[in-house]
């Protein structure tokens, strides 16, 4: 056989479109970030394989019960894609997921994050898990771990998504919830940061339909639309641990429950956490709902009901109290920043409050829990 044989073409992961070094430049930058967030309860240092802790401390609860919560941060990223500023959207991570647990009064003890992305650029990657890690200090919760996926072909270079997961502790006999809740408690509302990460499909809709760009300048907002749109969520857990610490007593409670607001908006997810039979009664007069909400209600004409479904409209948690402690609550949450205001009262059941219609909430996200009824209108 004559002629020149032609070599076979080397196929790598790098030209397949892993980078495997970029991700170990990504580790490097990230690795001061996660370490401030350890406390003596983390086991070795940033890398392995699988995150330690230390739980030798539950050999003191009677009963320990270990919480758990996992979500994402939605369509909030393509905002942030858009603006190439990352270091936010890490807090949005932590607040969906810490505040979910601290709902039953549990303490986060550590967290866990996920991010795929198309191509892993370290800078940017980085700047994300150094906002989880922000996150998690705000909550006094470790970061023990977590996992960098680059996905050529299934993202675009410059897509990613992110997503957590938690694991918090409580004493059984502490445990708050609907079992909890009875007619006579108060019902407190603490005040959103914005728009926190729920309902930025409808938001990025009514925005594309208007027409306006994320640089524009919103006089209502004091800063671009952009900016207010990336405005991390808030993150609750302390406020409410601390409110839990101050008021509970360990044989009385002064707080019965606690309502994430979150996907579903106030009356969905408050229903959640309300025993059947009863009912909240929320007065929308007792708060004005902040400039972003109005801007995205009028440039998109959202029906009011839609508004009430998808977006928290200024209401990020709920407290569910006994009436005795309901001004000293307020007063705790609002010297830790909260922002809190007496809202409404849980009332038993008014079979005719389903007249209301849309303003009446029963059996929510498919719990068999209690009822919502919104009343009035919300202040100017």
């Amino acid at each position: 056989m004559s002629g020149t044989q032609e070599q076979p073409t080397s196929i790598t992961y790098a030209g397949a479109g892993v980078d495997v070094e970029a991700g170990d430049r990504a580790v490097e930058l990230m690795k001061g970030a996660i370490k401030a967030t350890h406390n003596s309860s983390v086991i070795g240092g940033v890398g392995g394989f699988a995150g330690l802790f230390d739980v030798s401390f539950l050999t003191g609860y009677k009963k320990p019960y270990l919480a758990t919560s996992t979500d994402g941060v939605g369509t909030k990223v393509a905002i942030a894609q858009k603006l190439d500023i990352h270091h936010t959207i890490g807090q949005d991570l932590v607040g969906m997921v810490v505040d979910d647990i601290v709902v039953v009064g549990a303490k986060p003890l550590f967290m866990t994050d996920y991010i795929a992305t198309g191509k892993v650029v370290p800078e940017r990657i980085a700047d994300i898990v150094r906002g989880i890690a922000e996150g998690c200090k705000l909550a006094g919760t470790a970061l023990v771990g977590g996992e960098t996926a680059e996905h050529p072909g299934l993202l675009a270079e410059d897509e990613y998504d992110v997503a957590g997961a938690a694991t918090g502790v409580i004493e059984a006999d502490q445990l708050l919830g609907p079992e909890r809740v009875k007619a006579g408690d108060v019902v407190i509302g603490m005040a959103s940061s914005g728009i926190h990460s729920n309902g930025y499909s409808l938001v990025r809709r009514v925005i594309a339909h208007a027409k306006w760009e994320l640089d524009r300048e919103v006089a209502e907002f004091g800063r671009t639309l952009g900016e207010e749109l990336l405005v991390p969520t808030r993150i609750y857990t302390s406020a409410c641990l601390d409110l839990v610490g101050a008021l509970n007593d360990g044989e009385n409670f002064g707080v019965h429950g606690f309502s994430h607001v979150t996907g579903g908006g106030l009356a969905a997810n408050l229903a959640r956490v309300l025993p059947q039979g009863l009912m909240a009664r929320v007065d929308r007069s007792t708060w004005a709902l902040p400039a972003v909400f109005s801007t995205i209600a009028q440039l998109g004409n959202v029906p009011q009901p839609d508004l009430e479904r998808t977006l928290n409209l200024g209401v990020g948690m709920v407290a569910v109290v006994d009436p005795a402690v309901a001004d000293r609550a307020v007063e705790l949450l609002n010297a830790a920043g909260m922002g809190a205001w007496v809202m409404g009262q849980v009332e038993n059941l008014d079979p005719s409050a389903a007249d209301a219609g849309l303003d009446f909430v029963q059996g929510a996200k498919g719990v068999d829990g209690g009822a919502v009824l919104l009343t009035g209108s919300y202040a100017k």
